[in-house]
């Protein structure tokens, strides 16, 4: 899944990012602001600052922000966070869902003159933004919708502080952390279904339109696009490589477009869906041991690599085993 409405922009002035302190992330935990009509995009000038400077009277940092337009990242999700105030900062990610204004708060999380029917349409795109986010998040840590809570459940497990969020404000809408799970559960079992396009030694080429290895991932250069590259690997523990909900496979040589031999290629995972198919020449390698010849049956010759590629997808949906070759 791709989140095409995520934006990066780090808080390189926040004495958690400036610590540099890594995690390998075993769960993802939500919060909500408590802060009516702030959105997203507006917590980066209000936490982009230093308490050791003196710029700032808390030391408090969060992954990201999403309302319900945008989701802003603000730290590396391998990055520690300073948002659980406690263990799970050592553990988790943790995003905070904007709320919209319109009301205000008493008595700690008692929200005043919340209008749910007048909100409705709001919740609704904020809580479908974290689902995604989380869905994200699942597949490119390999974490199910069971590694996920919010910070009351957090300290109920006596690692976050005391904070009644989200509890205070899903249950208004009918929902719970529980129908949340479920929610990433649903996204997570249909985007398991992907079938994995390439294979293990498919020579490839980076179509001349991608900009970028896979969403939110490093530009690709102009050079790398002229080369053909061979794919060297397609999971990692035996799981789909995902980068920003998009399968990727790894391409680890470069292939000579003339004479086809191998060289040290760009070692980087890249997004399935900006790659096409030059080359399957794996299905051409005759066993010494067990030597094998077969009949082949071609269906089509095309000047446009791309009408090839089409073909070979519809026949491949049709159950043929079948490739492309280039000549």
């Amino acid at each position: 899944m791709a989140l095409s409405n995520l934006k990066t922009k780090y808080m390189t002035r926040n004495d958690c990012y400036t610590a540099g302190r890594k995690i390998t992330p075993k769960g993802i935990m939500v919060h909500s602001t408590a802060t009516p009509g702030v959105m997203a995009a507006d917590w980066f000038s209000r936490w982009n600052k230093s308490y050791k400077a003196g710029e700032i009277n808390r030391q408090v940092c969060v992954h990201a922000f999403l309302d319900d337009k945008e989701i802003w990242r603000y730290l590396p999700w391998n990055h520690r966070g300073w948002h659980a105030g406690g263990d799970a900062n050592n553990t988790h990610i943790g995003f905070e869902i904007c709320e919209p204004g319109g009301f205000s708060y008493s008595g700690g999380s008692n929200m005043v003159g919340y209008d749910v029917k007048k909100h409705e349409a709001y919740f609704r795109k904020a809580w479908q933004n974290a689902v995604n986010l989380c869905v994200s998040l699942c597949r490119e840590y390999g974490l199910s919708e069971k590694d996920i809570i919010s910070h009351a459940e957090g300290n109920k497990k006596g690692i976050a502080s005391k904070h009644s969020d989200v509890g205070h404000w899903f249950p208004k809408h009918g929902e719970n952390m529980d129908t949340f799970r479920a929610a990433v559960k649903q996204v997570l079992a249909t985007t398991d279904e992907k079938i994995q396009s390439f294979q293990v030694g498919d020579v490839v080429a980076i179509k001349s339109s991608a900009s970028k290895y896979y969403p939110g991932g490093p530009t690709i250069p102009g050079w790398v696009k002229e080369l053909h590259h061979k794919v060297t690997q397609t999971d990692f523990n035996n799981k789909p490589v995902l980068h920003a909900g998009k399968v990727c496979v790894l391409l680890g040589k470069r292939v000579d477009k003339k004479t086809k031999q191998e060289s040290a290629g760009i070692m980087t995972w890249v997004n399935e869906d900006e790659l096409v198919l030059v080359d399957r020449i794996r299905d051409d390698i005759e066993e010494d041991t067990q030597p094998k010849k077969y009949y082949r049956v071609q269906v089509g010759a095309f000047s446009n690599r791309e009408n090839a590629e089409n073909l070979m997808k519809e026949l491949t949906k049709a159950g043929f085993k079948c490739y492309v070759k280039y000549e």
